[in-house]
């Protein structure tokens, strides 16, 4: 298990302190790691705040642990959901190592308010508004989000700082209703036409994924998601009002 530490806090940064730290420590040391390395890079990176993709990565990895035992299931479903979703961003040899060590975050009980002002105090609001819409994703994994995963999922965007319209604005894009393109652009049916375009030019500006390229380019392509789904509601709009 030699270069755990290294694998592991490379390019990480403020994630390594407080809460956030204190629990990615824990599970290495559940699997015997040597964790000196993990002091040793706390001193080298004390100043360091901006957010990295390695800071989000190791976010949502407490993030999927949360909403996983919302319901007191864990479901083969969401397992395979994660093990997919760390493919995609790190590669198998990777993946399979942060699988290990998100099975030890699974074991821990975490308060999810600390971790989550944690985040708020260093991470962007696009940043944060990706975090949420990766948590659905997750809960969408079996076809069906338990309400108890979207309760938690609501406090998780509340100790972020989302507001309650963009939280329900990402929650259109996995539930789907007659209005749900109105509220993925945070507008009623009832506005005007040149309000409905007003409303998509400054959601597609939020959710345009530039805004998270400090990320790296695989969450820049979860970003891409997010933003196609905006300008569906807003061509799904024009076509119902014959724009």
């Amino acid at each position: 298990m030699a270069g755990w530490n290294k694998w592991l806090w490379g390019g990480l940064g403020w994630a390594m302190f407080g809460p956030i730290g204190g629990i990615m420590a824990y599970a290495l040391g559940s699997m015997a790691e040597n964790t000196q390395g993990f002091s040793r890079s706390q001193e080298s990176h004390s100043n360091q705040t901006q957010t990295r993709g390695g800071d989000f990565g190791a976010v949502i990895l407490i993030l999927f642990a949360a909403v996983m035992k919302a319901d007191h299931e864990l479901k083969k479903s969401e397992l395979e959901f994660v093990k997919q979703f760390l493919i995609q961003q790190f590669g198998v040899a990777h993946a399979q190592k942060r699988l290990k060590l998100f099975q030890h975050i699974l074991q821990q009980d975490v308060s999810i308010k600390e971790v989550c002002l944690q985040v708020k105090q260093f991470m962007d609001h696009a940043s944060r508004l990706q975090l949420v819409h990766v948590l659905f994703g997750l809960s969408q994994a079996d076809g069906h989000v338990h309400p108890e995963e979207v309760k938690v999922i609501y406090s998780i965007s509340q100790y972020l700082g989302i507001s309650r319209n963009d939280y329900e604005a990402i929650l259109a894009m996995f539930y789907k209703d007659t209005t749900s393109a109105y509220k993925i652009l945070k507008i009623s049916p009832d506005v005007s036409d040149v309000e409905a375009k007003k409303a998509y030019r400054r959601m597609a500006n939020k959710f345009h994924p530039d805004k998270v390229h400090h990320l790296g380019e695989d969450f820049q392509k979860m970003a891409e998601d997010k933003f196609k789904k905006v300008n569906e509601a807003y061509q799904q709009i024009k076509i119902e009002r014959g724009i």
